[in-house]
């Protein structure tokens, strides 16, 4: 039997103009936002929405994964 993951990992970037825009790692999951709380939000909801009818253990997940999310930001230098 293969081991299934915890988590589905997501990154979380500055977008190019304004906003943030969050990707997954294991499944086909991208979103944005205006806000960090926007994104994660839109980030939880897609994720949720893309698993809602699907059988976890395809994208080798267990039934209920955590949503481990990584913040990706650029220093602002003088």
């Amino acid at each position: 039997m293969s081991h299934l993951q915890q988590n589905i990992h997501a990154i979380i970037r500055p977008g190019e103009e304004q906003g943030y825009f969050a990707e997954c790692m294991e499944i086909s999951v991208v979103t944005q936002g205006l806000t960090l709380d926007e994104v994660s939000k839109n980030l939880s909801e897609a994720v949720s929405l893309h698993l809602e009818d699907a059988d976890a253990t395809e994208f080798g997940l267990v039934a209920q994964p955590s949503l481990a999310v990584t913040f990706e930001l650029q220093p602002e230098y003088a």
